[in-house]
């Protein structure tokens, strides 16, 4: 079986994509004819093939629809509001297949399709009785799942010890006492993607030392999972670059395949196991997993829930960044968060759903005002909501070693014993760090030789490759409360030519001022890191003007390395 493949099925140019209208759009690609609708909202853009799903006719507008939302089959009338994908006649029928709307760094846009659009329904098998104790899904931490699969065991993204984005996150709950025991003796380990709260160099770092040869399997990602291994000098012998959309078989029962997220193809993914018949979906941080295309009625379905992994808006400051409006636009945005995650897992229909993934705290006392402001979901929440949208799934709110029975749960999911919680003494929330070893470990960079000559700062710009970009950013270095540093380096960076002038230029420009912890930016500087580590880890400061955001500025840190 061939990997699955995208396809560009339709390409606009950045003056074609500035002339589309709010609302619907009717495009033919002119090379083999074939139709596309694209919506147009303030939520950004929608695509799908211009083809009914009931017989394959073609879609016109429906003039009865005053809201400009809904499109009408020149067969037999059936009805599709393009903003939701939806069927509205008849209604509850079927939901659209969408296209992945990329947007390119010019302006430009692509619409792709994936192929096969459904990979796991190649090689069907049989679902057999689960037996008692045959399948064991234990929560460990944050994203760690442990999968007991008959005499498999399977870990999911083991992120156990230490900090991730630098010293920005560190983890809410506590793993079991033998939490890094279970990870060295796993027959498979699965890492969904780069990020530190997924690929955790302090934890691979004791699998390294106990059990190098352990298999790892990752996704075939255009951005490699494991591109800092080299650097990081953990070793690491068995470590498998999966091709997405085909079924891995690993013995005459177990099986499992990983599928590339819709919006960052580059560098997210997420896993669909297969034991018996019985699949297990992990949708880990994915946007839209699969372009959108997930199977329904898995046996258990975990993903995300929490929000707040951005430095955006909380690392802001002046113009609208003030903290009520900090405050109202966290709120909205984990209220949209929540009802996608709900009306995803109710569109789905599992048998049973976990959220996971995202129990981080920003526990350093320095990022107290981050940890106030940056108000996340919790997972109860979302179960909740859950429950009074689908009272059919059954929710699961695990705590740290709390173990789920999936053949009892599917017998009868009222069974109390199909879930065994922890000892009541056992510890929930982590409430030690051991900050001065890693931020001691980050701060160490600060007084390295190459900080001594100014001419760091031209190689290090060059090396990252990024410029023609009318845009000049400036860059503090500064102190844990990001005062200004006296003997720190402050300097501004033209992306236009890629110079370094005294002051701004003259001309119109993009501006944006940053200001770096000291000790972050300069481990981030020394080792290659992504700038990851200061957004996300809400190691700085932002100022922009004006206040835009910069899509390839961004993406700096991964484009180039």
């Amino acid at each position: 079986m061939s990997s699955q493949t995208t396809k560009v099925v339709l390409s606009l140019n950045a003056t074609e994509v500035n002339l589309l209208k709010e609302g619907l759009n009717f495009k033919k690609n002119p090379e083999d004819g074939f139709c596309y609708i694209i919506f147009k909202s303030k939520d950004g853009l929608k695509a799908c093939k211009n083809q009914c799903k009931h017989q394959g006719g073609l879609f016109i507008k429906d003039i009865e629809d005053l809201d400009g939302r809904t499109v009408k089959c020149t067969k037999h009338n059936w009805k599709l509001n393009v903003s939701t994908m939806k069927y509205v006649n008849p209604p509850d029928s079927f939901l659209q297949d969408q296209l992945d709307v990329e947007v390119l760094d010019d302006g430009a846009l692509q619409l792709l399709e994936l192929s096969p659009v459904h990979p796991w329904l190649t090689d069907p098998r049989e679902t057999l009785e689960l037996q008692e104790g045959e399948v064991k899904v234990t929560y460990l931490t944050h994203a760690c799942m442990e999968l007991q699969l008959g005499q498999k065991r399977f870990m999911f993204d083991p992120w156990l010890k230490g900090p991730a984005f630098a010293r920005g996150w560190w983890l809410l709950h506590e793993p079991p006492d033998d939490a890094l025991d279970r990870l060295c003796a796993a027959d498979l380990i699965y890492i969904s993607h780069m990020h530190s709260d997924h690929l955790s160099y302090p934890t691979l770092k004791v699998l390294s030392e106990r059990r190098p040869d352990a298999p790892i399997y990752v996704g075939g990602l255009s951005r490699p999972v494991f591109w800092y291994l080299e650097q990081s000098q953990v070793k690491l012998t068995n470590i498998n670059v999966t091709p997405f959309g085909v079924w891995l078989n690993i013995d005459e029962h177990l099986r499992f395949m990983i599928l590339m997220d819709g919006v960052h193809p580059e560098m997210d993914t997420c896993i669909i196991v297969d034991y018996k018949g019985h699949l297990i979906l992990n949708t880990v941080d994915c946007t839209r997993p699969n372009g959108g295309r997930l199977p329904q009625n898995v046996d258990l379905m975990m993903s995300d829930f929490a929000g707040g992994a951005s430095g955006f808006p909380m690392t802001f400051y002046g113009g609208k960044y003030t903290d009520s409006w900090k405050t109202d636009f966290i709120k909205t945005e984990r209220r949209k968060l929540l009802n996608y995650k709900a009306e995803l897992v109710r569109s789905l229909q599992p048998r049973i759903y976990c959220p996971f993934a995202g129990y981080f705290v920003e526990a350093h006392p320095s990022d107290k005002y981050i940890k106030d402001t940056n108000v996340k979901n919790t997972a109860e929440d979302l179960n909740a909501l859950i429950n009074k949208l689908a009272p059919d799934i059954k929710t699961w709110t695990p705590k740290p070693g709390a173990v789920l029975d999936l053949g009892l749960a599917l017998k009868d999911s009222s069974n109390s014993e199909a879930i065994s919680n922890p000892p009541t003494n056992a510890k929930v929330y982590k409430d030690s760090w051991e900050f001065d070893l890693y931020v001691e470990e980050i701060n160490s960079a600060i007084s390295c030789e190459i900080f001594k000559h100014q001419s760091w700062i031209q190689f290090y710009y060059t090396w990252a490759g990024f410029k023609n970009y009318n845009l000049v950013v400036r860059i503090i270095e500064s102190d844990d409360h990001f005062e200004p540093l006296r003997d720190g380096y402050d300097y501004l960076v033209d992306f236009l030519d890629l110079s370094f002038p005294t002051a701004r230029p003259d001309r119109e420009h993009f501006y944006i001022e940053i200001k770096n912890r000291v000790g972050v930016m300069r481990y981030v500087v020394l080792h290659g890191c992504l700038w990851d580590d200061l957004y996300i880890g809400f190691q700085n400061r932002i100022s922009r003007d004006p206040d835009v955001y910069h899509h390839k500025y961004e993406h700096i840190h991964r484009e180039y390395h």
